[in-house]
């Protein structure tokens, strides 16, 4: 039995070319959640095709349309909706129907629960080309190999977020992918849940093979600000130790060469490499530490966000 709430609902959908799909996205969320109380933030990533028109066409009060000024990728679309959104309870989805509106309630009820603060969606029978498939599968088994959270899908779109969790999560490059890792890594209690998937709907995929490697980079990122960051000499410091030693015992070798045997050591490429490794082991404690602070004092400490909403309606007005 469905839980009652008299809770907002927050539900977060970045779009971009979604003219095919966003009117009956719409028509699915007010069937899904008929009985709750809830808004619906479409955040507009600087679309080329009539997406925001129709938004503001169906003057609906529920709809709020966050149009930024320019495409800043889906990471930043996700932000800009989830620092706006107001509900108790924020939920997540793509805007190509290919996630499931009917699917929100069940997983509400686990959040309504109180036992978790992140309840997100395992595809099944996913509806997707290979060229989709694969990098997903890569992705979650190597977040399975180098942390702790034994999730299936972290590609799944449709999650349920506690308001808490979901302000504190700090999104960019392409860590949308990664958003239940993030929560995970701020102490969030995360339940899977089966959920239908939907082949795309209209419009065109946005996804393709050269976001694998956007993806392994910035979940490597991830994975050093959230573990080492507090620590960074842990990591910067053993690499630069390890090339400094290795430096020194180039140049101790020389040394004894030149000094030992008289032999000419101006010219051998050795010196060269031993120089480098010194000097490498220096800069891993300067430049990569520094750069690191510089990103995040500019972004949280400033309260800055890396994005510019043009202008928010609400039922097709201007906010």
């Amino acid at each position: 039995m469905r839980p009652k709430t008299q809770a907002l609902l927050s539900i977060v959908v970045p779009l971009y070319n979604e003219e095919a799909n966003v009117a009956l996205l719409t028509r699915k969320i007010h069937e899904s959640l008929e009985g709750y109380q809830y808004q619906i933030v479409y955040v507009d990533d600087f679309s080329t095709d009539k997406t925001r028109q129709i938004v503001q066409e169906m003057k609906d009060k529920r709809v709020h349309l966050l149009a930024l000024k320019k495409n800043y990728g889906q990471s930043l679309a996700l932000a800009a909706g989830l620092d706006y959104a107001e509900g108790e309870y924020i939920i997540t989805m793509d805007g190509d129907l290919q996630n499931d509106p009917s699917d929100i309630p069940q997983m509400l009820d686990h959040a309504l629960s109180g036992e978790y603060d992140v309840v997100t969606g395992i595809r099944q029978k996913r509806k997707d080309s290979l060229v989709k498939k694969i990098p997903s599968k890569i992705a979650n088994f190597l977040v399975r190999r180098v942390t702790k959270l034994d999730i299936k899908d972290n590609g799944c779109a449709l999650k349920v977020f506690t308001r808490d969790i979901a302000k504190d999560l700090n999104l960019y490059g392409e860590m949308h992918r990664f958003i239940t890792l993030l929560a995970f890594l701020e102490g969030a209690r995360i339940k899977q849940v089966p959920v239908k998937h939907h082949a795309r709907h209209g419009g065109v995929s946005k996804y393709g093979l050269e976001r694998v490697f956007k993806v392994v980079a910035d979940m490597m990122l991830l994975l050093f600000i959230r573990k080492y960051f507090q620590r960074p000499i842990h990591l910067f410091g053993i690499l630069g130790v390890f090339l400094i030693l290795l430096g020194l015992l180039i140049n101790a070798y020389l040394l004894v060469v030149k000094l030992g045997f008289g032999e000419d050591i101006g010219s051998r490429p050795l010196l060269i490499f031993g120089m480098m490794f010194i000097l490498g082991g220096i800069q891993l404690f300067t430049i990569g530490i520094v750069m690191e602070l510089l990103i995040r004092t500019y972004y949280e400490s400033q309260s800055k966000r890396p994005y510019r909403i043009k202008n928010i309606s609400i039922g097709g007005q201007s906010a």
